[in-house]
């Protein structure tokens, strides 16, 4: 970043009210009447209705509409272990980004924890507070056992969007762009630098869709995945193949995809060279990618590709997800976000960017044109469409799975015809 930037970057969140949110009042409380009814004595009801029936709370308070973004900082953006309260600046920006995108209120929680076991109990003691909880920036593997427990603990869905939030962009941006190229998921050879959050859970999600196990190389910090080596955690383990690939270069000859989620400029030219015809390359670190667009297209005419960077074609942008997974399932009351409810959001962002584009996203990217094709196969992320066509799907699918406790909501779009 440069000087100018870091300087605008620090103003922005330095004015007053520093920060990014705040919260707001929902009822009047100008009279005296006013203030009987929120507080005492009318607020007795409420509290009387809740202890009742718990399912009151979701008609008489602000749970239902509410989602926790709770971190302990150690796996913060690029930065790494900050720290719980250097997370706070990060935290607020997805409140904004909920509020903004999906009309979902926010409070940020960052958690000093000192062990995983300690930020599970935190959390799940939070239950009552919240319609849903949105992890963020937990480092692997602890990660995975923090969002598996509290899913198992909770009756609200909980989701992290560094796993699972990742993997759905990824997964939807990838089944387009194997279409553009002609080329199948089930055969598609793929090669996933990164072994952390992101990339395993995104390899899951492609398996879930139909990629087979057997084709996918997965490459840590030392290397090839691989069954020989001895330093594999749980999470690794399920990758390791048979398989005399070592290092990155070796298990990028031939591939069909390749999809980091590692580190600034650990791909070179003669490796996305070597790839197979009509290769895919989705290199997503943030802010320099595992290899430069115009680095890539130098080598390969024939490559299609996405950034995790807004000024770069397709970007893979977790705001496309998130937002919108949470509205759904805020809107029947889910338990859970399993995975029929993701996949239900990758299958509307991958037929949504196959749609014609409206005059106002092309305003709002001041752009002429914009058609679904190599330039173009991720959905923009200020594209209002997406509150029309993600929470549906993923609504429908919670009610599919059986974990919905609403029924789909009559302010959205008819549902498709269930009987075909």
């Amino acid at each position: 970043m440069t000087e100018k930037a870091r300087e605008a970057a620090l103003s922005y969140h330095a004015a007053t009210p520093p920060g990014k949110i705040a919260v707001v009042a929902t009822k009047p409380c100008e009279t005296q009447d006013d203030l009987a009814l929120a507080y005492t004595p009318g607020v007795a009801e409420p509290v009387r209705a809740i202890a009742a029936d718990p399912e009151n709370a979701y008609r008489y308070t602000a749970k239902g509409n509410l989602v926790a973004v709770v971190s302990d900082g150690t796996a913060v953006l690029g930065l790494g272990n900050v720290g719980a309260l250097a997370s706070k600046p990060v935290l607020e920006g997805k409140g904004i980004l909920f509020k903004r995108f999906a009309d979902i209120d926010v409070f940020d929680l960052e958690i000093k924890a000192t062990s995983p076991e300690q930020f599970i109990e935190i959390v799940a003691a939070l239950e009552p507070t919240f319609g849903g909880i949105n992890l963020e920036d937990i480092a692997a593997p602890a990660c995975f056992a923090i969002e598996k427990a509290l899913s198992e603990r909770l009756s609200i869905p909980v989701f992290h969007d560094d796993q699972h939030g990742t993997a759905v962009i990824v997964c939807a941006g990838l089944l387009n762009a194997l279409e553009l190229q002609g080329k199948s998921l089930k055969t598609a050879r793929i090669v996933c630098l990164g072994a952390g959050a992101a990339g395993i859970t995104s390899m899951r999600l492609l398996m879930s869709l139909g990629a087979a196990a057997e084709n996918i190389i997965l490459v840590d910090s030392r290397g090839v995945v691989h069954s020989e080596r001895t330093d594999l955690n749980d999470y690794k383990r399920p990758f390791a193949h048979v398989t005399p690939l070592r290092t990155l270069r070796e298990a990028m000859a031939g591939a069909d995809v390749f999809v980091g989620v590692a580190a600034a400029d650990l791909v070179d030219a003669p490796m996305v060279q070597n790839m197979a015809a009509r290769p895919i390359v989705f290199a997503l670190a943030n802010p320099v990618p595992e290899i430069l667009p115009e680095v890539a297209h130098a080598v390969r005419a024939d490559l299609v590709m996405a950034t995790g960077r807004s000024d770069y074609p397709n970007q893979v942008n977790n705001v496309l997800g998130f937002p919108f997974i949470f509205r759904g399932a805020l809107d029947v009351r889910a338990r859970t976000i399993n995975q029929a409810m993701q996949l239900g959001a990758v299958h509307a962002l991958s037929a949504l960017a196959k749609e014609p584009v409206p005059a106002e996203v092309l305003q709002a990217y001041r752009i002429d044109q914009l058609a679904y094709g190599a330039d173009y196969f991720i959905p923009k992320p200020l594209d209002p469409r997406l509150r029309e066509r993600v929470p549906p799907a993923v609504a429908q699918a919670a009610i599919d799975t059986g974990v919905a406790r609403a029924p789909y909501p009559k302010h959205y779009p008819p549902r498709p015809d269930r009987s075909s």
